[in-house]
C-alpha cells in the first residue's frame, strides 16, 4: 500500500504526463516524479511499495532513468542493496541533449546534401539551423549557470 498522499500522487502523475509524450515509459516517468519528491535515496522495495508496482518494473524503470541521467544509483558498502535518487547533474543531462541536437543537425545537413530536391534541401537546412540555435542557447545558459555557481549565486 502506498504511503503517498493525494498531492504527491498528483505531482507524480503530472510529471508522468509531461514525460510520456517524449517517449519515456509511464513507469519510468512516474518513478522520476517520485524521486523528485524523495529527500533521500530509496531502495527498490520502497519504490515498488510507494508506487504500487512490481520490484522488477521498478528496477527496469530505475535503470532507464540512469541511462537518461535523470537518476543515479548508490550502493551501500558491505551490502548488495541499491538505492536510487534523482540526479542533480543538470549540466550532464543538458549536455547530452546538446550533443543530440548537434548530431541531429549534422544528419539533417547530410540529408540536405543528398537530396535532389531544392524544397527538401531548404527544409532540412532550416531544421538543422533550429537545432543548432537551440544547442547554442542551451550552451549559453549552461555557461551562465556555471558562472553563477562558481560565484556562489546558485
Amino acid at each position: 500500500m502506498s504511503i503517498m498522499d493525494a498531492d504527491q500522487q498528483r505531482f507524480i502523475d503530472d510529471i508522468a504526463r509531461l514525460f510520456v509524450p517524449w517517449g519515456v515509459p509511464l513507469t519510468a516517468a512516474r518513478l522520476y516524479g517520485y524521486l523528485l519528491l524523495m529527500p533521500d535515496a530509496v531502495d527498490l522495495d520502497r519504490i515498488s511499495a510507494d508506487l504500487e508496482i512490481s520490484k522488477s518494473s521498478a528496477s527496469v524503470a530505475a535503470r532507464l532513468l540512469e541511462q537518461y541521467t535523470l537518476a543515479r544509483r548508490r550502493s551501500i558498502r558491505g551490502t548488495k542493496r541499491i538505492l536510487y535518487e534523482v540526479s542533480e547533474n543538470y549540466e550532464e543531462m543538458l549536455g547530452q541533449q546538446n550533443r543530440l541536437l548537434e548530431a541531429l543537425a549534422n544528419q539533417l545537413l547530410k540529408g540536405a546534401e543528398a537530396s535532389p530536391s531544392d524544397k527538401i534541401k531548404a527544409r532540412l537546412k532550416d531544421m538543422a539551423r533550429v537545432n543548432l540555435a537551440a544547442r547554442d542557447a542551451m550552451d549559453e545558459m549552461l555557461r551562465a549557470m556555471s558562472a553563477k555557481r562558481r560565484n556562489g549565486n546558485a
